[in-house]
């Protein structure tokens, strides 16, 4: 008889964020994921003590989804934006430097919780109407009829992780790919149920990535198809080619669990009765006039012998993850049963054909009309490959939900320290009917919105990774960055040329100041001016969906984590 233990008293952890471990790890978690931020963020690799994949990556769905964290408030903060990531796929880093910044300035204030946490979300509430407003000059609109803010879009996205690995060619090349992709799945007729498609992506890792394709359609990976010989597939009367989509096993193994118990008679062989069951099916497919059979697991040799000899495609181990765009792509539905073959299960395409790329074949299903593509991806090596594949779906991402809300925001670092300025105006010209309503001093605000403009800046100087001085000037409050090393010179405008965005130019007649760690940057005078924003001169745009849903995750999670009393953990 084994030894019981008594059951030990849980661990009562009050004012977690007094404690020296917990700030430690705090502090050691922003560093990681600033210097993981923007296109020259340093990139972090991965690994575990006992072996396993190494992920080299500066991506916070990747970084954090492969940490090890032991303290409580980390795993919150963490739990958060990874939710966050999972919804909109951008803007995961910002998001959690962000949630640190607000933490970090935040504890320190001489503000009970309760009234810090209200301020904080009126701040909040000014920011997020500031963006919305048609007046906001960080604000994009998105003209679908036109490519340059679409492009400009993307390219951001696949420019800010070094990861993968890309020259100025490759980025361009891509760029077009994904936009390309995004089109195809945008339907042609939009009715009630109107819904956009998806875009599959095809890996072929070692190859150029200029040599990366994107075919509307879907590609089956099928190592048996020999190139160059003409594909012999049946048609039907209307010159279509019917599908059948199988989802259970065609291996006559047997072992169908799902179908219940299989009673066998003494001297009957399970096998031969299977395969004959197979047989049967096939007997009725080419009866059917189908012309290509796709099994997502395995198909039996003779099976596909038969479905050969009869002019039938047949392609097996297709995969789950292949199975719902195979259904939209042919309208089929998946028969999940070789005993019976349920009417209108079978689907449709114009044509089948053989591509080849690199060393892999595929067959190259062709529908009539369809909103499902398939994005060929090429990259030299499988961990840039790896990084270019979470990228590319992002942008995707990212595209889809700018259809739904046709806006974008300035990037690098613009929109953070002007919403810290527009925030510093508006604090000192804040009515004293507001003051009463959050039951605050104005001393008390001007705090806790300092803490704020500090914590967004902060976002901005994490691109900074090379000794870059930062700046932002007076009137728009736009980020500027200065080359490292650069002379003493009475005129900055003879050191920078354009914001980091693109926007503002140094030919207005502006005044700069240094955005310096804790102490922040000096109040404007008024309300920050809203540049005219030309396309043309766009550099960097952010997704405004990602980046809105971002500041409100940040500030909840931070004052989330900034309200615990206690942690109470489980010792057994």
């Amino acid at each position: 008889m084994s030894r019981l233990e008594a059951r030990k008293p849980p661990l009562f952890i009050s004012e977690p964020l007094t404690r020296d471990v917990v700030s430690q790890s705090l502090f050691l978690l922003s560093g990681i994921l600033k210097s993981s931020y923007g296109p020259a963020g340093r990139l972090k690799q991965l690994h575990n003590g006992v072996g396993g994949c190494v992920c080299t990556t500066s991506q916070s769905s990747a970084l954090l989804g492969r940490l090890s964290l032991s303290q409580p408030v980390l795993r919150v903060l963490t739990a958060s934006v990874q939710n966050h990531v999972s919804r909109f796929s951008d803007c995961g880093l910002f998001t959690a430097i962000l949630c640190c910044g607000f933490i970090e300035n935040f504890r320190s204030l001489n503000v009970a919780p309760f009234t810090l946490i209200k301020i904080s979300k009126h701040l909040l509430s000014l920011c997020v109407d500031h963006l919305k407003s048609e007046s906001c000059g960080c604000r994009v609109s998105v003209d679908f009829s036109s490519v340059e803010t679409l492009v400009c879009l993307v390219r951001s996205i696949l420019t800010s992780k070094p990861a993968c690995m890309l020259n100025k060619t490759e980025v361009d090349h891509l760029t077009s790919l994904v936009l390309r992709a995004f089109i195809f799945t945008v339907p042609c007729h939009v009715g009630t149920n109107a819904a956009l498609g998806k875009c599959v992506v095809i890996p072929v890792k070692g190859g150029r990535v200029v040599d990366s394709t994107v075919l509307p359609g879907l590609l089956i990976e099928a190592p048996e198809v020999q190139l160059g010989k003409p594909l012999a597939v049946k048609r039907t009367g209307s010159d279509m080619i019917k599908i059948a989509l199988f989802s259970v096993s065609m291996s006559g193994d047997g072992s169908n669990p799902e179908e219940g118990t299989i009673a066998v008679h003494h001297g009957v062989s399970l096998e031969v009765s299977e395969l004959n069951q197979l047989l049967n099916v096939g007997k009725q497919l080419v009866k059917d006039e189908v012309g290509l059979v796709v099994c997502q697991k395995v198909m039996h040799p003779s099976l596909k012998q038969y479905l050969k000899e009869q002019g039938v495609v047949a392609v097996d181990r297709a995969g789950l993850s292949l199975m719902e765009p195979l259904g939209r792509v042919t309208g089929s539905q998946p028969i999940a049963s070789i005993h019976s073959l349920p009417p209108g299960c079978y689907g449709s395409l114009k044509d089948l054909c053989v591509e080849s790329f690199a060393s892999k074949h595929f067959l190259h299903l062709i529908p009539g009309d369809t909103v499902i593509c398939s994005l060929i991806l090429c990259n030299r090596s499988e961990t840039a490959w790896d990084e270019l594949k979470r990228v590319c779906e992002t942008a995707e991402h990212v595209l889809q939900l700018t259809v739904k809300e046709p806006l974008a925001l300035l990037g690098g670092g613009c929109t953070e320290t002007h919403l810290a300025s527009y925030l510093r105006h508006k604090s000192y010209s804040l009515p004293a009917s507001t003051l009463r309503d959050l039951g605050c001093s104005r001393t008390q605000y001007r705090l806790v919105a300092e803490g704020f403009c500090r914590a967004l800046e902060s976002v901005a100087r994490a691109l900074s990774h090379d000794g870059e001085e930062v700046l932002t000037d007076v009137v728009y409050g736009h980020c500027w960055f200065l080359p490292p090393g650069s002379p003493c010179v009475s005129r900055w405008s003879d050191l920078v040329s354009k914001c980091s965005c693109g926007v503002s130019g140094s030919t207005e007649d502006l005044s700069w100041s240094f955005l310096q760690g804790q102490s922040g940057s000096p109040v404007l005078q008024g309300c920050p001016q809203e540049p005219s924003v030309k396309v043309a001169d766009l550099r960097v745009l952010d997704c405004f969906a990602a980046k809105c849903s971002g500041l409100q995750v940040a500030l909840e999670t931070a004052n989330l984590i900034l309200d615990l009393s206690y942690i109470i953990e489980d010792q057994n």
